[in-house]
C-alpha cells in the first residue's frame, strides 16, 4: 500500500555500469521523479552486481 499523494518508480538495470546508472539517474529525475534509492543484487561467484534496482518517487497527480 503506498502513502497518500505518493507514487513510487523502480527502474531495474542488468548494466550496472556508472555511466548506465548515471543515465538513469538523469532520465527519470528530468522527468520529474525525486531519487529514492538504490539496490544491488549480487552474483554468487563475483563482486560485481548483477543488477541494479534504482527507485523514484514524487507526488501523486491525481487527488487522493
Amino acid at each position: 500500500m503506498t502513502e497518500a499523494g505518493v507514487v513510487y518508480k523502480v527502474v531495474e538495470t542488468s548494466d550496472v555500469s556508472a555511466e548506465s546508472l548515471e543515465q538513469i539517474l538523469n532520465e527519470w529525475t528530468a522527468r520529474g521523479w525525486r531519487y529514492e534509492m538504490m539496490q544491488f543484487a549480487m552474483r554468487d561467484s563475483s563482486k560485481r552486481p548483477a543488477m541494479a534496482f534504482v527507485t523514484f518517487v514524487r507526488e501523486s497527480e491525481e487527488p487522493s
